[in-house]
């Protein structure tokens, strides 16, 4: 990541380096509850007003090209529904869809997120229940929800995201809709620049080793995991979910906007964002 854009939470957790190592999930965990608290702030004033997190009514972007739930429905009609969000951070999605009729809930790991999400609550607009908890085990009760969605939210950042498939099939009702969007696998094997150093290939597709920033001590302060296609693929399957589609958005042409990684550069040449539709069997 860009030492530039996340200098406050790397000064407030020390982080010195980079490791490539195996993680745990406790571990992993630990490690994405101290950097979202940490960059909760910074993260907000460089991308809040994209996301539309104080808006009255929130916004629900899928991902930094810019797709709109209004706009592509990807998860249905939601009136009347039970939604989950997972991995809701400051909760835009959340709130949008709970104007939209949906009877919404957000949860997140970070209180710092989830605090962000209670500041814009406090101004107005729909209010949504938060609750704070990881991926990997959702404190809610079986066949408890109608759908699940995560906007870049905990999927990427989970040691065991195959478990993370067998939960949302867990709380699923039967007929029930999970879709979620994560930075497109092959972003991996490029470096983390928007510009043309981010054009090269450095690292194997298949190297699943999570990338993992550290402190003095080894301990880990910022974790992302990643998964090839078929590896997405697969975790849904073996959730006992049916994939309906992968979704690849091209960058829009009117979009001249950077997000660390992602810009009209790269945009324009391969994917950033893969959004993975998938249904509970009724």
């Amino acid at each position: 990541m860009s030492e530039e854009r996340h200098a406050e939470a790397n000064a407030l957790l020390g982080t010195v380096g980079v490791s490539r190592t195996k993680i745990d999930s406790v571990t992993s965990e630990r490690a994405s509850r101290a950097w979202w608290d940490a960059d909760a702030s910074a993260y907000h004033h460089e991308h809040g007003e994209f996301l539309g997190v104080d808006s009255d009514a929130g916004e629900f972007v899928w991902c930094p090209e810019g797709l709109h739930e209004g706009d592509v429905g990807f998860l249905g009609d939601v009136a009347g529904k039970r939604v989950l969000e997972i991995g809701c951070g400051s909760a835009p999605c959340a709130r949008w869809l709970a104007g939209q009729g949906a009877h919404a809930v957000g949860l997140d790991l970070s209180m710092g997120m989830l605090r962000r999400g209670v500041e814009a609550m406090d101004k107005g607009g729909p209010r949504v229940p938060l609750v704070l908890a990881g991926a990997e085990s959702l404190p809610f009760t079986d066949a408890s929800f109608d759908i699940a969605c995560s906007a870049f939210g905990a999927v990427p950042f989970v040691a065991d995201s195959a478990l993370v498939m067998r939960e949302v099939a867990r709380v699923l009702r039967p007929g029930g809709r999970w879709v979620f969007a994560v930075n497109h696998p092959m972003r991996w094997i490029f470096p983390d620049d928007p510009g043309e150093a981010g054009l090269t290939a450095t690292i194997p597709y298949f190297d699943r080793t999570p990338y993992v920033e550290v402190d003095e001590t080894g301990t880990p302060t910022y974790v992302e995991h990643h998964r090839t296609i078929g590896d997405r693929v697969r975790e849904v399957v073996a959730a006992g979910l049916v994939l309906e589609d992968i979704i690849e958005p091209q960058w829009p042409e009117h979009l001249d906007r950077e997000w660390g990684q992602w810009s009209p550069l790269r945009g324009n040449l391969f994917p950033g964002t893969a959004i993975f539709i998938a249904t509970k069997p009724g």
